[in-house]
Formats: C-alpha cells, sequence, structure tokens
C-alpha cells in the first residue's frame, strides 16, 4: 500500500490528525508536548484507496538531546518509506524556527510535501494558509483534526495517485502483544524480531508510550508484533501520558491473539509482573513467558529460576517459557515458532465425534457428564452438560481442565469451562400434546 507520513515540530496535533484518518484512537493525545515518541503505524482507506499511515514522533531537528535526536531517527525511517507527506504545524502560532528546518530537511528529501495547517476551526481560514508560504511549499490545506474540518479535501489531495483498492483476501495475521514492567527491555525484544531499530531503546525506564507495531513474515505466517508501554502499578503512574499509555497497553492485550509476558531476569519475578500476567489470562489471551536478559544470569542457575517462577505464577502454568537475550539476540529466533504453536492451539476446534470419544473415556464420579460441546475458540471454551444441578468444586473443574488438556494439547493458551446441569424430571416443564390447541 502507498504510506503517508505525518511529521511536523512536537505538539501541533499529529496523533489527532493520525486518530482522525485512522478512525480509531491509535496514537495517544493529550495536551503535553512529546507524548508520541516512536512511530505508530495505521491503515485507512479514501474514496476506495487504501494506505499506510505512519504518525511521528514531534521533531526538533536541531536538538542533540538523546530522546528528541531518537525521535528525528525514527522519523527519517519513516520518511524514507514515504510516498506522500504530511507536514503539519499550528494556525494558532507563529511559524517557528523548528518549523522552518524542518520544511528545509523535507525539500532536500524529494518527498511529495503536503502543508497541512492545524486548529484551523476558527477566524479566516484562507488568510491563516497565507501566512505559511513563506515555508516554500505551494500544497497548503487549512484542518482542524480535532474537529475534522478540512480533512476530506486534504486526502483526496493526497490519495490522488493512489490506486484503487484490489479484491485479494488476506490472511490473518498473528497478533503478538510484547507486554511487562517498564525496562524489562520490551523495544530491545521487538527491535530483535523484527531485525531494525524499530522502538526507540533507551536505560530510562517508561521510554515507550504509545504502542509500537511492526509487521513481519517468518516461514510463511504473518505476524504483528505490537511493543506496549511498561505497565505500573496503579498509583505509581503521576504523568497523563503514562496512564493514558497503560490503558492503551491494557487495551493491545485485549485485541491480540498471543501475549508475550517479558520479565526481567536479572530482578528476578516480582508482584507486578503476576499482576500483568493476570490481565492477559483475565483476557484469555494465549501467552509465552520471555526471561530477558539471561545472558547476565547464566545456564547454570536456569532450573532454579524456572522452579520459582511457575511457584510465583501458578495460574499461567499453561504457558512455554524460553530464555532470551534481546539485546544480543540469543534464543529469539526461536520465539516465531514457539508464538505459532501456542497461536494454533488457542485456535483449535475438536470435532464432536472427538468430543464424545473423550466423554466415553473420561472417568469423573463427581457426577454424570453426558455429552461436551465447544461454544469457541482464542480461547477454547467448553460447555460440559451434566446430570446434576449447581457448580462444580473448583478442583474438579481443574480435573476436567487437565483431562481436556491431556488428551487435545492446548498449549500455551487457557481453556474455560462451563458446567450445566440437567434439571430432575420432576421440574422440567412438558410441552403441549401433538395437535393440541387452545381452548377459547
Amino acid at each position: 500500500m502507498p504510506t503517508v507520513v505525518i511529521v511536523g515540530r512536537p505538539n501541533v496535533g499529529k496523533s489527532t490528525l493520525f486518530n482522525r484518518i485512522t478512525g480509531e484512537r491509535r496514537s495517544i493525545v493529550g495536551d503535553e508536548p512529546g507524548i508520541t515518541r516512536d512511530r505508530i503505524h495505521g491503515t485507512a482507506e479514501f474514496d476506495g484507496k487504501p494506505f499506510e499511515v505512519i504518525d511521528t514522533g514531534g521533531i526538533v531537528v536541531q536538538d542533540a538531546e538523546y530522546i528528541p535526536s531518537q525521535i528525528l531517527k525514527q522519523a527519517e525511517f519513516a520518511l524514507n518509506q514515504a510516498d506522500q507527506v504530511i507536514f503539519l504545524v499550528d494556525g494558532r502560532a507563529e511559524i517557528t524556527g523548528s518549523d522552518r528546518d524542518l520544511a528545509q530537511m523535507l525539500k532536500r528529501l524529494g518527498k511529495p510535501v503536503t502543508l497541512a495547517v492545524n486548529k484551523a476551526d476558527t477566524g479566516k481560514k484562507q488568510d491563516l494558509a497565507l501566512d505559511f508560504y513563506s515555508l516554500g511549499i505551494s500544497d497548503i490545506f487549512p484542518v482542524s483534526a480535532e474537529h475534522n474540518i478540512g480533512v476530506e479535501a486534504l486526502l483526496q489531495h493526497v490519495t490522488a495517485n493512489f490506486p484503487l483498492a484490489e479484491a485479494e483476501p488476506e490472511t490473518e495475521a498473528i497478533k503478538v502483544a510484547i507486554i511487562g514492567r517498564p525496562n524489562v527491555g520490551k523495544s530491545t525484544l521487538l527491535n530483535a524480531l523484527t531485525g531494525g531499530e524499530r522502538a526507540i531503546v533507551s536505560p530510562v525506564a517508561g521510554t515507550t508510550r504509545d504502542s509500537v507495531d511492526e509487521r513481519v513474515t517468518h516461514n510463511g505466517a504473518e505476524f504483528v508484533f505490537v511493543d506496549t508501554a511498561g505497565i505500573r502499578r496503579k498509583g505509581k503512574t503521576k504523568e497523563m501520558a503514562e496512564k493514558m499509555s497503560v490503558v492503551m497497553a491494557r487495551r493491545n492485550i485485549r485485541m491480540s491473539h498471543v501475549v508475550l509476558l517479558v520479565l526481567d531476569a536479572s530482578e528476578g519475578i516480582v508482584g507486578l509482573d503476576a499482576t500483568i500476567a493476570g490481565y492477559a489470562f483475565e483476557g484469555g489471551r494465549a501467552m509465552v513467558i520471555c526471561v530477558n536478559k539471561w545472558d547476565l544470569i547464566g545456564e547454570g542457575k536456569k532450573r532454579e529460576f524456572e522452579r520459582n517462577l511457575r511457584d510465583q505464577l501458578k495460574f499461567v502454568d499453561f504457558a512455554p517459557l524460553i530464555f532470551v537475550s534481546a539485546k544480543t539476540g540469543s534464543g529469539t529466533k526461536p520465539l516465531f515458532k514457539l508464538i505459532k504453536t501456542v497461536y494454533d492451539s488457542a485456535s483449535e476446534r475438536v470435532t464432536t465425534g472427538e468430543l464424545n470419544r473423550f466423554v466415553e473415556s473420561l472417568h469423573f464420579e463427581e457426577r454424570k457428564v453426558l455429552y461436551v460441546t465447544q461454544a469457541s475458540i482464542r480461547p477454547p471454551h467448553f460447555i460440559f452438560f451434566t446430570d446434576g444441578q449447581g457448580p462444580l468444586h473448583f478442583s474438579h473443574e481443574r480435573y476436567l481442565i487437565n483431562q481436556l488438556r491431556k488428551r487435545f494439547g492446548f498449549e500455551g493458551t487457557p481453556v474455560l469451562l462451563t458446567v450445566r446441569g440437567r434439571k430432575p424430571k420432576s421440574e422440567r416443564r412438558r410441552g403441549p400434546r401433538p395437535g393440541a390447541g387452545v381452548r377459547t
């Protein structure tokens, strides 16, 4: 698909425009400048023409500090693959030196650039736009991303030469959310899996704020990896950007097929790790536990670490465990196969015949199981119909789930179980006799 990249200095409304074009709240929006840091990808369609949209962090060309320089580096990655560039400026503010520096950089790039003058929802829009001709960009469109004013005209211009959509069926990509506490190495792991500097990495906890995603094809399977912001405890999150990033991270867990729970081997298992694992478990997500920074520990302690982990995270004992070093890349390649395995397990449907044979072989003395049906997948959900009333004891439910796993596998995915009892004959409602009518 053609690619449209949105650039501009901090706090001019790039994320609001990105969300407006894509039709979803993919980028975090707020009054604080510099909320977006990594480049955020989305898809959109206008007049039957599909295209990719990339939101970039606020660019200050001459800023040598680490985070701003990394934001510029991420933006340059996006601009190199751009078919069209939307240069967004703040129509309510005077032209700044940063605006002029960025305009010069974009002109040197040689890509088609459209200047969008944002926040033009009041006053004389055309007069407002005229002030910005001094930036040397001829295609100028006054818009209000927040109020959806002028966005259609902007998109009509930007997508004028884009091809119409082709009716080709797409295979479903496996959506993988990378989750964990701040600074456990999630962004480094994303970069290792995608083979590039996709996310900004720094020793500062909380560098990632938005969710950063990247599409990768491996051995014929397509994966979309989403690097989420580090999840903190409630009460420990003070800045608005951090609070919103936690909300977005939990949303990405719900939207994923598989969760990679990243732990820090050098710090061991802490209470917050269990809380975050609980978010994925409650969402019914398939899971792989990824112990990062293992190069700092050594092979000799692997068995002890795993025993301690399984003891503290008993409720996700179904999740396979892998030890990696995202920094060196050690152990990261087998992750693709492991993710595909747990995805297939969560997507498995068991036939009625197989379930009937399972019931016949089941030794369950608590009550008689009449039959079993599978209600849904991701996670696999089974309904047990029995001859008794009332819920089963937790231990009995656990036994049935374990028997399902023993028979059908389901590695790496939660298994949901519902028990429905048959009413006693005396309580069953008798229907009308055949041919019986209602007297008048």
